[in-house]
């Protein structure tokens, strides 16, 4: 039993940090786009209104895929806790391959509810903002 309950803390870790950066790009995301705003002032010209979008398209692609990992290291965490103590070998390995499904796929993790309730509105905020600057 002890093996399987180390087994279960290291992909709790793993399913923590992944968490941890997800929560630390949302914040980035928001910074960066401040920043670029701020930096902009009243500077009317098209490019620099688009600039404001390059952070948020790739923080929500990397957000995305963190969020794929945390999915696919919840998998490899079930799998492992019901696995018997014999069959313990500190495997790591969590693939979309083995865990795959139709939520445990980058597309279904972009359109997910905490990703696309997060990023979209970000976007919106931006085109208002853009429109009355």
């Amino acid at each position: 039993m002890e093996e399987k309950m180390k087994h279960l803390e290291m992909i709790q870790g793993v399913i923590n940090r992944m968490a941890s950066n997800s929560f630390m790009l949302k914040g980035w995301a928001v910074t960066l786009v401040a920043g670029i705003f701020a930096l902009v002032g009243n500077d009317n010209e098209n490019i620099y209104n688009i600039i404001a979008y390059i952070p948020i398209i790739v923080f929500w692609g990397l957000d995305s895929f963190y969020l794929l990992q945390e999915r696919l290291y919840r998998g490899l965490y079930e799998k492992v806790r019901l696995l018997d103590n014999s069959d313990i070998d500190f495997s790591m390995k969590a693939t979309e391959a083995e865990f795959g499904s139709e939520v445990n796929n980058l597309f279904s993790c972009i359109i997910s509810e905490t990703e696309l309730y997060f990023y979209f509105p970000l976007a919106i905020f931006c085109t208002i903002i853009i429109i009355f600057s």
